[in-house]
């Protein structure tokens, strides 16, 4: 089944990312770790470490985003959607999946020129172009357009249906 499919798939990317997450704010701490280590014990005055975790944590919040959408976690107002009759409630989740894919489908167009045009300017403390650092934001809504399809196609709308209980299938028959 399709739903089974973008389930398993949607679970695999999110655990790739999650793996590059953790890696990431490992990178993190020891990054900030060096700095302290290296202002208040060796005075050693490394220009880098502040810079590099700015870019670091760019990076980590941009992909967590992906992991948000996968595992349904980011915020949602259901208030009134929980009001609403079953088929119009499926279909309202499935717009709003649409208007979320177009709004990150939206930044990672634009973000592409933006990472471009990180490739003409210079970070001149790491000594390296700003296109790695400023490539987090197409790539995280690269990933998110990819979850958002996955979780849509998933869920189908019946994300906030809540599950039947065994007293009401007995009901029923």
């Amino acid at each position: 089944m399709i739903g089974d499919f973008a389930d398993r798939l949607s679970h695999q990317i999110n655990r790739g990312t999650e793996v590059i997450l953790a890696a990431l704010m490992v990178a993190l701490v020891l990054d900030v770790w060096i700095g302290v280590v290296d202002r208040y014990f060796f005075h050693w005055q490394l220009p880098w470490p502040e810079v590099l975790a700015r870019y670091l944590m760019i990076w980590a919040a941009m992909l967590a985003v992906s992991s948000g959408i996968a595992r349904r976690e980011h915020i949602g107002l259901t208030a009134v959607l929980l009001n609403l009759p079953a088929p119009l409630r499926r279909a309202m989740l499935i717009a709003i999946d649409l208007m979320t894919f177009a709004l990150f489908f939206y930044v990672l167009w634009f973000g592409i020129g933006f990472a471009e045009s990180g490739a003409k300017r210079q970070a001149m403390i790491l000594g390296a172009t700003l296109q790695p650092f400023y490539a987090a934001i197409p790539a995280a809504a690269a990933l998110a357009c990819v979850q958002v399809v996955l979780v849509m196609i998933r869920d189908a709308g019946r994300q906030l249906d809540l599950p039947e209980t065994d007293s009401e299938e007995g009901a029923g028959a």
